[in-house]
């Protein structure tokens, strides 16, 4: 596993930003003193994550979103305190690295009131957790399957969509997504 101690080191002293494009959004988990949309160009939002912990086991695996390459991404970013800098990046290490999954970089985002430079978790494509483009019907059947620790899959995608929404930032891929899983699910039963 490589050492992503460096880009994980919060400029000292002073406030930074944080990126989020799905569960951090709903559920970041650390203390923050302002929050503002933000847009990330070369990125975007996608399924691309076999989850064996939280949303998965790694005999039932589920799918859990990464920033993929190509296009771009909106979502929100999260202004922390100088003085909380160390204790969240500690939680975002234990929170987004627990495999490896993710490249950690800072990355500008373009806000309201200007272009910031947050902490951003980019999907490995070399890891062998990422799953990259699934056919439609596989990655349906991950989302139905996926339960782990914090939940189900489809909970974690409802859960973003409705996130999204209410802040504005309709996604088309993840609201069909959803409609798709819920249908599988109702013909399931």
């Amino acid at each position: 596993m490589k050492d992503w101690s460096q880009t994980l080191t919060p400029p000292e002293g002073q406030d930074f930003w944080v990126f989020g494009y799905g569960s951090l959004i709903w559920n970041p988990g650390f203390p923050h003193v302002e929050v503002r949309s933000g847009f990330l160009e070369g990125y975007h939002r996608h399924f691309c994550v076999y989850s064996h912990r939280y949303r998965g086991t790694p005999d039932c695996p589920g799918l859990v979103l990464g920033l993929d390459q190509g296009g771009s991404c909106e979502g929100l970013v999260f202004r922390v305190p100088a003085a909380e800098g160390v204790e969240v990046m500690q939680y975002l290490d234990e929170r987004e690295m627990v495999t490896g999954v993710y490249l950690p970089g800072w990355h500008d985002v373009t806000t309201e009131t200007g272009v910031v430079t947050a902490i951003t978790f980019v999907a490995d494509p070399e890891h062998e957790q990422y799953s990259g483009r699934l056919p439609r019907e596989e990655l349906i059947q991950l989302v139905v399957q996926g339960r782990g620790q914090r939940g189900t899959c489809r909970d974690y995608l409802q859960n973003t969509v409705h996130h999204l929404e209410a802040l504005g930032l309709h996604d088309p891929y993840l609201a069909e997504l959803l409609r798709e899983v819920d249908a599988r699910q109702v013909s399931d039963q």
